[in-house]
């Protein structure tokens, strides 16, 4: 799992720099607030959205992580719920599952 681990750090690096602008932007470190209100209402929607965007890539970090912990500790690709193996597809897909589809589904219920 050399190719996926090395893939995963690349995904964690490049969400970790979405990070980085997306905290800059909500911290308006480049450009402050505006003092005119409807201005100021625009800036804080759009504040709202790049949180949520943040709170997004927060998770998939960890999700990131936890796989490679897993790939270290030689539990890659077997689902967290039931023990079966991932299908290569799901992990092809989203390579830092870590149920199976048939778990996945359910937990979304």
């Amino acid at each position: 799992y050399e190719e996926v681990r090395n893939h995963l750090i690349a995904m964690l690096e490049e969400l970790n720099l979405r990070l980085a602008r997306i905290t800059n932007d909500v911290r308006h470190s480049d450009v402050p607030l505006e003092k005119d209100f409807a201005e100021m209402a625009t800036q804080n929607e759009n504040n709202e959205v790049m949180d949520y965007l943040g709170n997004s890539a927060r998770t998939e970090i960890e999700m990131i992580k936890q796989a490679i912990t897993r790939i270290d500790n030689n539990k890659y690709g077997i689902c967290q719920v039931c023990d079966e193996p991932i299908s290569k597809e799901r992990l092809e897909a989203v390579p830092y599952s870590n149920m199976c589809i048939k778990c996945a589904i359910k937990a979304e219920r």
